[in-house]
């Protein structure tokens, strides 16, 4: 018999794409899998497939358990709740204690890399919960996925207006990797039925600088852009100023001191090991993006 694989964030846009790859490139049976979301209304798209839905809240430990019961194998995919020091890690460490008591015979968990040594300011949240999974006694699937090129398009439309990108990533590297080659990797770690327990690292084939990075911004949009490299102090003042809240602006900060200190600057195979492709190369991501650069 086929294994039920339960994916949570199923609404967010990771799960959607996870489960997208998981019907349509591995052909899995909308019968053996179940999306679970805080909100199942915004599941009914999947529901009206076959998909199985669940309510699945991280803050109620019974409902996660409820959620989980039945389902082979399920994906952690880590939360939004970032604004509230310690609310994702007690989330994330209560759902694998779920899963546990629910029966699951395998857990995988998206998670970033090196968060051991990482700056990111939640990178202790994506360390606990790994800690967690090691520890439940379960065989697991960690997925660390790299810096997404998506998370460039929150800013670089702005940047493009006025030809510069303020950054504190100085000339350290970063290979960053798509949103949706992470889900279709996790798609295919999920399908593939192992039992082993395994940690990959899903990156980009370049580690490329903020320079660099500009530069493939610019081609693509054809317009100028230019890395203007800032301070921390300096990067925090102009995102407290935009109006971002103290946690988000803390955040960015960190991930560019991360870049800088070369912690992101590692290239893996993993995502090739598991799709058996090459990742979408910055370049290519950013002319497939062009209309939203340029809106």
């Amino acid at each position: 018999m086929s294994e039920t694989i339960l994916i949570t964030g199923a609404a967010g846009q990771l799960g959607q794409r996870v489960i997208h790859h998981l019907l349509e490139t591995y052909k899995v049976p909308a019968a053996n899998l179940i999306a679970a979301s805080r909100d199942i209304s915004k599941l009914s798209d999947l529901a009206a497939r076959g998909v199985q839905t669940r309510k699945a809240d991280f803050d109620d430990a019974a409902s996660l358990e409820a959620a989980f019961k039945g389902a082979d194998r399920v994906l952690i995919i880590s939360t939004d709740a970032l604004a509230v020091p310690g609310q994702r890690l007690k989330q994330h460490t209560t759902a694998v204690a779920a899963a546990v008591k629910a029966g699951v015979k395998h857990i995988a968990y998206t998670s970033m890399p090196s968060p051991d040594k990482s700056l990111v300011t939640f990178a202790p949240d994506h360390l606990g919960t790994e800690n967690a999974v090691k520890a439940s006694g379960l065989p697991y699937t960690i997925i660390r996925n790299a810096w997404y090129l998506d998370n460039y398009m929150h800013s670089m439309p702005h940047n493009l207006q006025g030809g510069s990108w303020y950054t504190a990533s100085g000339d350290g590297k970063v290979p960053n990797i798509s949103r949706d080659d992470c889900a279709l990797a996790a798609a295919a770690a999920l399908a593939s039925g192992t039992k082993d327990s395994v940690t990959y690292t899903l990156t980009g084939a370049q580690s490329l600088s903020a320079d660099e990075i500009a530069a493939a911004v610019s081609q693509a949009a054809g317009k100028p852009l230019a890395a203007v490299k800032v301070t921390d102090d300096q990067l925090r003042q102009g995102l407290l100023g935009a109006g971002l809240p103290d946690f988000v602006a803390d955040m960015l900060v960190s991930a560019d001191a991360n870049v800088r200190a070369g912690n992101f600057d590692h290239v893996t195979e993993d995502f090739n090991k598991l799709t058996g492709k090459q990742p979408q190369s910055l370049k290519d991501y950013f002319v497939a993006n062009k209309a939203a650069l340029v809106a």
